[in-house]
């Protein structure tokens, strides 16, 4: 049995004015010093402003599922079947790339590789088994698939050395990891590095920190939760008081601070009368520091 002697429990804080139908995706930006997350069901781009407070909403015209930044400047933005990018001071998208022509399909969570490919999954609007895939848009804006039968495409991480993809398929309450090359953009060699008992809930998104370890949120579970991908073991665990934690991600100047986003859509009544901070964006400082983003770098 791993030694857990050393697990220790953390509550993280919900930051006001920042609730979300659906919150997820959150992504630091390390040059402008804000957090980006989007509102999947609100149709919005969301950013907030540590030192200022402030929360600014940009609408969309449809769902959007994860932003990354641009190397150069702008964000490239995973709306529901198409790949764009969007200015935030006018507004302006422009399409990329459209992985899906099944409209009852739709894009989910998303993140650029260390060498700037952007990579996203996708999920049925039904949820149905073996419906959903994981694509690759590279420098070029070629779009590649990379897993098919998969069910909800989630969290995607990438190991210091750039040798290890760790990736959720939500259904299969594992964490997988693949080889990874980082020159190809090639995935080999799938196995399981961490099984999340259906007790502490559904593995959604993930970060990694700088440690090699990964946090992951917890659905359904209230928490987030840091497991060694080297041994399978839990480490850590924050309590979020919102019982459907979506994803997170490290930020602050020295990313230090942990951002968790969570959601209230769905929740039944109940659920919503225990947890009333659900949809919020909450904070906490775990001890330990996050890895900076990886920006697109392709040709725009």
């Amino acid at each position: 049995m791993a030694d857990t002697s050393n697990l220790f429990t953390l509550k993280a804080t919900a930051i006001p004015g920042t609730e979300s139908r659906l919150g997820e995706g959150p992504c630091w930006h390390p040059e402008e010093q804000v957090l980006y997350w989007v509102d999947i069901e609100g149709h919005a781009l969301r950013k907030y402003n540590p030192d200022t407070a402030e929360v600014e909403v940009y609408l969309m015209p449809e769902r959007i599922n994860a932003v990354v930044p641009i190397a150069g400047g702008g964000l490239l933005v995973a709306l529901h079947n198409r790949i764009c990018t969007y200015e935030t001071a006018t507004g302006k998208l422009k399409e990329m790339a459209k992985p899906l022509n099944d409209a009852t399909i739709r894009l989910n969570d998303g993140k650029c590789d260390p060498a700037g490919r952007f990579w996203v999954g996708t999920m049925a609007l039904d949820v149905r088994t073996g419906a959903a895939e994981l694509y690759r848009l590279d420098e070029k804006l070629q779009v590649n698939r990379l897993l098919q039968h998969l069910t909800i495409s989630n969290g995607l991480a990438w190991s210091a050395d750039a040798k290890i993809l760790y990736f959720i398929d939500t259904p299969t309450q594992t964490i997988q990891a693949f080889d990874f090359n980082v020159a190809t953009g090639e995935i080999s060699n799938k196995r399981e590095v961490v099984h999340v008992s259906e007790q502490e809930g559904k593995p959604d998104g993930m970060t990694i920190d700088s440690d090699g370890n990964l946090w992951v949120a917890l659905h359904g579970g209230a928490a987030v939760a840091c497991y060694d991908p080297r041994t399978g073991a839990q480490l850590h665990k924050i309590e979020v008081p919102a019982t459907n934690v979506t994803s997170c991600t490290f930020g602050g100047l020295n990313l230090d601070t942990l951002y968790i986003t969570t959601a209230r859509e769905w929740l039944p009544a109940a659920q919503l009368e225990q947890y009333p901070l659900s949809g919020s964006l909450f904070e906490v400082k775990p001890g330990v520091r996050g890895r900076k983003v990886n920006f697109f770098k392709g040709e725009v």
